[in-house]
């Protein structure tokens, strides 16, 4: 029986790989064919790193830029709002001032 793949690359020039379940604490992860212990749960849909990137270089999604690394991310770390920050939403909290949608 093939175990069904944990993650799926969108577009072949993405740096980041979408998990395709939820992922358990010290479960393994292969990336890139390298197995990469998760050290938290991550659902459905969670981006991880599918090779080293350096802090300020685009993350790449869906073949387009949807952030920048804050922080270098190293390759099968998540990939979220604690090392990227969005091209798109000014903060992803919804702080007054700071609503989607209004221009700033």
């Amino acid at each position: 029986m093939t175990q069904a793949a944990q993650t799926v690359r969108i577009h072949s020039g993405d740096n980041v790989l979408v998990l395709t379940r939820t992922v358990q604490p010290g479960e393994a992860v292969d990336i890139e064919g390298r197995p990469v212990r998760m050290e938290k749960i991550l659902t459905l849909g969670h981006k991880l790193a599918a090779r080293p990137i350096r802090s300020g270089e685009k993350i790449l999604k869906y073949g387009l830029p949807i952030g920048t690394a804050t922080t270098d991310i190293a390759m099968g770390e998540h990939v979220h709002t604690h090392n990227m920050q969005s091209d798109y939403l000014p903060t992803y909290t919804h702080e007054k001032g700071h609503e989607f949608g209004k221009g700033e």
